[in-house]
């Protein structure tokens, strides 16, 4: 039976040497790339002459510029570093066929039945390293039976586990506690690995076949992808090393850290699977214009707009696609990248839909020294069905593509512009008798309106529905002449009626304890449409409610 095995590729300098190799810089001088976060600068990625200054990432710039007054910044660049990235992917198909992008810096290969092609295990590391150093990045590989496993082996060999605060080091402890602690060898208090039991090849980021268990085991607990407050909360216990969290009970760790820390323990460890999934194939949607001279007017880029849109809808409607997101990036004469997208309730293929959304998102663009590049791509695009069913494109523009009209889709593309898609709903009958659970609340940009309200036995429902109120009038399943509802007294016109709703009974819904119900439309003297119901008791005793009005 064979055993999978995954190689995980970290790049922690991946920002920065891509610059470096872009501007010719000099990689022994420390160079830092800066993102802005709203209120201040940090450091986001750093090459390896300013890590050896003693910087660190999500450091603030001014406390950097301090340690190490020469250093040299840059500002980011999110989707040209991912682009970046996707290049890697693609060059790292050598050494595997079936590798995906694992985060912002990293990629994840199965090399299953692949490393004898370069000799062993340790040969196809050492070929990464030197192909890598060719092209003047760092990497940093690790290769277990697992993801989990490849990727802690890739980010924490070698390193051990710190300490959370002062006063916990083994060295600090009483002499009585020091001895007792020599005596367990299978246990160590933030330090090194106990000898005696290598678990990884003198790369020290092999696991061998089967050995992922040990190989993790010294590992500290950040390295089983965990978010930093779980960190430190394990760390206060004393839990810094995945060896002290395997021989802990499985349901006490979920019940105080969740779920999360048990499924990427069993995830590491491979007693739950966790699949690689290469990456499909490059199918881009989109077009530039370099411009001769900067633009910084919302006039000027909308008249760009009038050109990238048209042709970026006809490659849409020639691939047979429709567009659902579209992202608008500017690039700035001072290498920065501002970026806007918008998002259809509907996807389309008309520019006349696109412009008015980028038109309200050019206002938060602060064009500075202005932009010499525009470029338009379709990030998040459907098949379009109606382009295969023989239709004209004229036909297909001119008829909608779904049940709503246009009209009501742009509506919902402004709003959701302003407010956000997923702030947009709609109601949408639901296949249930009790009104409370007649009808559920989609997102208007991924649901269609239902065009007519179905009837329950063709009695109508209310327009508005609340819980239910109590109404005073005599314990009587008829509607009485005179009751009181809200602090006023109603006069009884007409009643229809009564529609019998019986609960769910497989259901133990508390809010049908007062059993079975008979529904009136009353109108009363003064105009007034309510729904009221009286409920024969069960828990409860019987009595009056309103439920809802029709206008």
């Amino acid at each position: 039976m064979s055993t999978r095995r995954i190689l995980s590729l970290w790049f922690p300098c991946l920002g920065a040497e891509r610059l470096i190799r872009r501007d010719g810089l000099d990689p022994d001088l420390p160079f830092a790339v800066v993102r802005d976060t709203g209120q201040m600068q940090v450091l986001s990625s750093l090459s390896p002459a300013a890590f050896a200054q003693g910087l660190r990432p999500d450091q603030p710039l001014r406390d950097a510029m301090a340690m190490c007054p020469a250093l040299l910044t840059r500002l980011r660049n999110g989707p040209t570093e991912a682009a970046f990235l996707t290049t890697l992917r693609r060059w790292a198909t050598r050494y595997s066929p079936w590798i995906g992008e694992d985060g912002e810096d990293g990629l994840i290969a199965d090399i299953s039945g692949c490393a004898h092609l370069f000799g062993s295990e340790e040969g196809l590391l050492t070929r990464i390293d030197e192909d890598t150093a060719a092209l003047g990045l760092s990497v940093r590989s690790g290769l277990a039976d697992t993801r989990g496993g490849a990727w802690a082996l890739a980010r924490y060999a070698g390193r051990s586990a710190g300490h959370a605060r002062s006063g916990d080091a083994i060295d600090q402890e009483a002499r009585a506690t020091r001895a007792r602690a020599t005596k367990r060898r299978h246990w160590t208090r933030g330090g090194a690995a106990p000898s005696g039991s290598p678990a990884t090849t003198p790369q020290g980021r092999i696991a061998a076949p089967g050995q992922t268990h040990s190989a993790l085991a010294p590992l500290p607990v950040a390295a089983l992808r965990l978010d930093a407050p779980t960190t430190e909360a394990l760390a206060r216990l004393g839990l810094r090393q995945i060896h002290a969290l395997i021989g802990q009970p499985r349901a006490n760790l979920a019940r105080r850290f969740g779920k999360g820390l048990v499924l990427r323990l069993d995830q590491a460890l491979g007693a739950v699977p966790e699949p690689v999934t290469p990456a499909g194939p490059d199918s881009h949607f989109a077009t530039r214009m370099s411009l001769p001279e900067p633009i910084g007017l919302e006039s000027d880029i909308l008249a760009g707009l009038d050109r990238l849109l048209p042709r970026l809808c006809t490659l849409l409607d020639d691939k047979g696609h429709a567009a659902r997101t579209v992202r608008l990036e500017m690039f700035g004469t001072d290498g920065s990248v501002q970026a806007v997208s918008v998002t259809l309730a509907r996807p389309g293929t008309n520019p006349d839909s696109l412009r008015p959304l980028f038109a309200m998102k050019l206002p938060e663009i602060d064009a500075g020294f202005g932009f010499d590049m525009l470029r338009c791509e379709a990030v998040v695009t459907e098949a379009d069905n109606l382009a295969h069913s023989g239709s004209a494109p004229t036909v297909r523009h001119s008829t909608t593509r779904r049940n709503t009209g246009p009209a009501l889709d742009d509506l919902i593309s402004r709003l959701g512009a302003r407010v956000g898609m997923e702030a947009i709903t709609l109601r949408h009958p639901a296949s249930s008798y009790v009104p409370e659970k007649s009808a559920l609340t989609l997102a208007a940009g991924w649901a269609k309106p239902h065009e007519r309200w179905p009837k329950r036995h063709g009695v109508s429902r209310p327009l508005l529905l609340w819980r239910p109120e109590p109404v005073m009038a005599p314990d009587h399943p008829i509607p009485a002449a005179k009751f009181r509802w809200r602090g006023r007294d109603h006069e009884l016109c007409t009643a229809t009626g009564p529609e019998r709703i019986a609960p769910e009974w497989w259901f133990d819904d508390p809010d049908w304890q007062s059993g079975t119900r008979d529904y009136w439309q009353v109108v009363t003297g003064d105009g007034a449409r309510l729904w009221l119901f009286f409920a024969h008791g069960a828990a409860l005793s019987p009595g009056w409610f309103c439920h809802g009005s029709f206008a």
